[in-house]
């Protein structure tokens, strides 16, 4: 390549650069446009529609696929995530709550499915961040439900059964777990700590490089670099790559997880119902009756019968039951306003001892 050709190409660069810039500023102001319609009509809410946020970064996605690229599907969706985020923040700034501190993983499924425009609230618990949305301290909540190696969040699921509110959507996050420390290198490091399910999916690793390291056990992996920063050298935690810059630490190893693939899957909580995307899930709980053979079979039968895919089941024993009552948690393909998932739903809570609709919202885009 010439020289004259590299001021070619970057000139056309300078050009696209406005030009993106413009068109950037004109979806703002479009936007604010749309908030103020919006407030004409009474409507005084939140202006997040899950359905429609979805329904955008599906089609950013196929129109890249049809290009060819060459920016992969996640990175093409994460740049129009966060003009959406910018843009959505001035119609109506969003608060969303998490399991704090800073640097946990459930912090990253925010920023990952809302955007940096958002007030993130840390919460220390995970019913407390039910709590935060169902008082109104918060918009929308963010808790980890699943992961592929570690199994489901028990406390997560507890709470669904109780609350008011309702499943808007969910986050695919992949997880790669990094040791951090203020140290400089693995020899020394006598204490390690993590969330007990961060131990589960890095044990080979530890077993093998750091055997003779204490491993304590803390609340989130957030705070395992927190501890990692105030005890220094000597000290290490197993944790995000952000949670390592807000602390300051060094990475001692990266993708220290046994399983490459390890991915933990969110809900986000909310009080509004999404409208159908053509692409979504419905999330239910429920008991069959007491002391009858086949009541499982039975309850389920009419999702088969549908053709509809239970894409998730898990169970979780009734708290103060005195004999082994159980309630299902079950995810299947399908939105609650069609007449087919309606009729399973009214054949299926007509079999059900006990029977609650969770939600239903749009699949993890990416």
């Amino acid at each position: 390549m010439t020289q004259n050709e590299l001021v070619s190409a970057r000139e056309q660069i300078d050009t696209l650069d406005e030009q993106i810039q413009a068109l950037i500023s004109r979806r703002a102001r479009i936007a604010q446009q749309i908030a103020l319609i919006k407030q004409g009509m009474g409507d005084v809410g939140d202006h997040y529609r899950p359905s429609r946020e979805a329904e955008v970064l599906r089609a950013v996605i196929a129109r890249n696929r049809a290009a060819g690229g060459p920016l992969t599907d996640e990175t093409i969706a994460r740049l129009m995530r966060e003009i959406m985020s910018a843009c959505l923040s001035l119609e109506s700034p969003l608060t969303i709550a998490y399991l704090g501190p800073e640097g946990t993983y459930t912090q990253a499924a925010v920023l990952k499915h809302f955007g940096d425009s958002v007030r993130a609230r840390a919460a220390n618990a995970i019913d407390e961040i039910f709590r935060d949305v169902e008082s109104g301290a918060a918009d929308y909540g963010v808790v980890p439900v699943e992961n592929s190696i570690g199994g489901v969040v028990s406390h997560t699921l507890d709470e669904l059964v109780h609350t008011t509110l309702r499943i808007c959507g969910e986050v695919t996050l992949p997880v790669h777990h990094h040791l951090l420390s203020r140290a400089d290198a693995l020899a020394g490091i006598r204490k390690v700590y993590a969330h007990p399910q961060s131990f589960a999916q890095c044990r080979k690793w530890l077993d093998a490089r750091l055997p003779q390291a204490d491993r304590e056990a803390v609340s989130s992996n957030g705070q395992a670099a927190a501890q990692a920063r105030q005890e220094g050298a000597g000290v290490a935690a197993i944790a995000s790559l952000q949670a390592g810059r807000i602390n300051d630490l060094n990475i001692l190893a990266s993708n220290i997880e046994d399983d490459p693939s390890n991915t933990t899957r969110f809900l986000v909580l909310g009080k509004q119902d999404p409208a159908p995307t053509g692409q979504d899930l419905t999330s239910i709980v429920l008991t069959g009756h007491r002391n009858q053979p086949g009541a499982l079979l039975r309850l389920l039968q009419p999702l088969s019968d549908a053709g509809l895919d239970m894409t998730r089941i898990e169970s979780r024993p009734v708290k103060g039951s005195a004999v082994r009552d159980y309630y299902f948690f079950i995810d299947f393909t399908g939105h609650a306003a069609s007449e087919k998932v309606r009729d399973v739903l009214d054949a299926v809570s007509g079999t059900a001892a006990f029977f609650k609709v969770l939600g239903s919202y749009p699949r993890a885009v990416v």
